[in-house]
């Protein structure tokens, strides 16, 4: 069957760094490779140089400043889906969602684009929010966020499309090894880390991501001889400079602070992940998807993590012997010493592909563009 070419605009606060920006970029690259028109409309951002140079238009509003003043684009917005024959409009965050709904809202059924909406996480339930679940089609990505939404608004559950985000086997290549000169360097700038086992949680530092059970579990397998260090990998956000110094303290009051390095926000975690005897999950807050952990999985790397959210999703269907009961510590310590002796193998990653979320979502953009236009969503 053959499709028309499709104008394809997407909404988003900002491009500066993120799963939401990068999965907009991977999405407007696959498009214009089918042939199709990819526009984003965001504040900018320093991943605006390669969405461009990947063959997308970028429009600079201020689409996620979140000011009533702000509304006052929603009438030149309207005039834009019109100027540009936009086919469909496709938003993934709160804010600029609303400006898009009420300028969509406003135009004429017959002519107006297709609405598609991605939850991305557990919003707080409010009616704020539930813009997000205003789209013809609604993407979900996990089963934990399709079962979130339909607990808590009242949604035709035939309006969600479970579309699980995807890892690109050929950047995430099972069995990846870092090369020698990337290693030089890092033993260079982290002599500490040598001749030891590797344990990896790549989190930014905010007190949900598990660190201090990280800790914890780091002094027990120290306690049993276990010839480990621990990577904590992430960005210390303006704010969490304290809870930094925290852990160091608590690092420091189980003994194993010459067994800990924060690294902070690293642009090579492919390579710290694969280097990696295991990588850690030990959010105790559920996870909307998990994009790391499932980037660790992709390479052949365990994962040992609390199984709840996004990850026990990744886990049930690539390593099941990895998931634990949050906050389980001596299933951790356990299952981390058995694999720190015998690793299990993990099996290529045939589920979470990046090509498989990109086709799922331009055929939903199929999907919608073939049927009659619809009544707006209430």
């Amino acid at each position: 069957m053959t499709h028309k070419r499709l104008t394809v605009l997407q909404v988003l606060p900002a491009l500066e760094s993120g799963g939401v920006e990068r999965g907009t970029l991977e999405l407007g690259h696959y498009l214009v490779q089918q042939g199709h028109r990819s526009l984003v409309m965001s504040a900018g951002g320093r991943l605006v140089e390669q969405l461009e140079q990947q063959g997308s238009e970028h429009v600079q509003w201020p689409v996620g400043h979140k000011s009533f003043l702000s509304l006052r684009l929603v009438r030149p917005l309207r005039h834009f889906l019109r100027e540009h024959a936009v086919d469909i409009l496709h938003v993934r965050s709160r804010f600029p969602a609303w400006i898009c709904y009420l300028a969509w809202k406003g135009m004429d059924p017959a002519k107006r684009p297709r609405l598609v909406t991605t939850v991305h996480g557990t919003y707080s339930v409010s009616a704020y929010s539930a813009v997000m679940i205003k789209g013809e089609r609604v993407i979900v990505i996990s089963n934990m966020i399709r079962d979130y939404v339909l607990q808590h608004y009242p949604v035709d559950a035939g309006r969600l499309r479970l579309n699980y985000r995807g890892v690109d086997p050929a950047v995430h290549r099972h069995g990846y090894l870092p090369r020698a000169d990337w290693l030089e360097a890092w033993y260079r700038d982290y002599p500490e880390t040598q001749g030891r086992q590797l344990l990896t949680l790549p989190a930014r530092l905010t007190r949900w991501k598990g660190q201090e059970d990280f800790i914890t579990l780091l002094a027990q397998l120290r306690q049993q001889g276990a010839n480990v260090h621990g990577l904590v990998v992430g960005d210390v956000q303006a704010g969490k400079a304290a809870y930094l110094e925290e852990l160091k303290l608590q690092s420091q009051g189980l003994d194993v602070a010459d067994r800990i390095t924060f690294t902070g926000h690293r642009q090579d975690i492919r390579d710290i992940m694969a280097m990696s005897h295991m990588v850690f999950s030990l959010s105790r807050q559920p996870e909307a998807f998990g994009r790391v952990t499932m980037e660790a999985l992709s390479m052949g790397v365990p994962v040992i993590a609390y199984a709840h959210g996004g990850v026990a999703e990744q886990l049930a269907e690539l390593l099941p012997q990895g998931a634990i009961a949050v906050g389980d510590l001596e299933a951790a310590l356990k299952l981390s010493l058995a694999w720190l002796q015998q690793p299990p193998q993990v099996p290529e990653n045939q589920v979470f592909r990046l090509q498989t979320m990109l086709e799922n979502t331009l055929a939903i953009y199929y999907e919608l563009t073939s049927l009659p236009q619809q009544v707006a969503p209430a």
